[in-house]
């Protein structure tokens, strides 16, 4: 079986990682789309299963989760009037945690916006943590049994609450801009919390980054996911990107895996497909060519 070499193979998840859909990066690197998305499977599930077991142990202080939209295949309310549609056709949401300091994201979960969703990713969280830290997260319910229930007394942790206006209208600018913050309620669940680090600034702003960095979160596109594993695979990937590879600006030119203390050294996607080829099974060694009726002796 033929294999890309490493150049070509860094060039497909460089832009993929870039915002690049699959057909674009496709064109642009003169392959396949079925090269592309059989790239972007073998690297989500190296990336998952190396950051799984990397990001333990981890000094953070101050973490912010929130939860982030998009749909997979068909938008809920339009999964009945689709054709083929997956079992997991519809609204997906992906929980995701920061670091403050570190700007690291240690925990991120594909799922629904459930109780159980919300036990699932917190649980991982707190698995990841070395020490006490303060959590801020927004004002969804599920969080405060799945934070009991993971962290119990061992947490300060606060929620923050914003109040939108209600300006009302149906115009382009009401539906596509954001609405109007009147004001923010800060509550302290468990703990002690600093109220000067009560935030879900950098959170917010890490949304940001995905959907600028990945082009099946971009709103009102067609470059939707068509299946929640390639979802989860891509979301994978950009992680391994902006954790090990990518310079953070407020980090001083290193990346969050650099301040977390995971590595010593800035990442390359080139480092990512070396990561690949070592998790690849090796090649089967062939045997003597055999032709139709021929006997084959030692």
């Amino acid at each position: 079986m033929n294999k890309l070499d490493t150049k070509t193979r860094a060039q497909i998840l460089h832009h993929l990682v870039k915002g690049c859909g699959m057909r674009d990066t496709a064109e642009l690197v003169g392959v396949s789309k079925n090269t592309v998305t059989k790239m972007l499977v073998e690297a989500g599930e190296v990336c998952s299963d190396y950051q799984n077991e990397k990001l333990r142990d981890l000094p953070c202080k101050r973490v912010q989760v929130d939860e982030i939209w998009s749909f997979v295949y068909a938008k809920a309310k339009n999964v009945k009037a689709a054709k083929s549609a997956p079992q997991d056709a519809g609204d997906v949401w992906t929980w995701t945690s920061i670091c403050a300091d570190t700007k690291l994201v240690p925990s991120w979960h594909v799922a629904d916006r459930s109780g159980d969703a919300a036990k699932e990713f917190i649980s991982d969280l707190a698995g990841r943590l070395s020490n006490r830290v303060q959590l801020t997260s927004d004002g969804h319910r599920p969080y405060l049994e799945a934070v009991e229930e993971a962290f119990g007394a061992d947490i300060d942790y606060a929620m923050l609450v914003k109040m939108y206006g209600n300006e009302g209208g149906k115009s382009p600018e009401k539906r596509y801009s954001p609405a109007k913050i009147n004001g923010t309620r800060k509550t302290t669940i468990e703990g002690e919390p600093e109220e000067k680090h009560v935030s879900t600034s950098y959170v917010e702003r890490n949304n940001l980054t995905m959907r600028m960095s990945m082009r099946r979160f971009t709103r009102l596109t067609n470059a939707f996911s068509k299946k929640v594993e390639n979802h989860a695979h891509s979301i994978s990937l950009h992680f391994m990107y902006y954790n090990f590879c990518r310079q953070h600006k407020s980090l001083k030119g290193i990346s969050p895996a650099m301040a977390a203390g995971v590595t010593d050294r800035l990442w390359d996607i080139e480092d990512i497909v070396k990561l690949m080829d070592a998790a690849a099974p090796a090649p089967k060694k062939r045997g003597p060519y055999k032709k139709k009726g021929q006997e084959i002796s030692n």
